[in-house]
């Protein structure tokens, strides 16, 4: 079982300012406003695709990301 917290916030010109001890140690946090609701997500999504290209190749090409059609049909 989690806990849960709630807390009312009054909303001012600048926004909302969420109190430190709701975010621990985080450095960074996502907001996503959809249908009415805003999401704080303190976690990054962790499936492969949001690393897809942040190291395509191991290898001594440089330009491997720029270029790749080329090297994929030998051209």
């Amino acid at each position: 079982m989690s806990l849960v917290f709630k807390m009312k916030l009054k909303v001012t010109a600048a926004g909302v300012l969420i109190p430190k001890e709701f975010l621990g140690e985080l450095e960074e946090v996502e907001i996503i406003q959809e249908r009415g609701k805003i999401t704080i997500a303190t976690e990054k999504p962790s499936s492969s695709i949001w690393q897809l290209g942040t190291n395509p190749a191991e290898c001594d090409v440089t330009d491997l990301g720029v270029n790749h059609d080329a090297y994929l049909t030998n051209q």
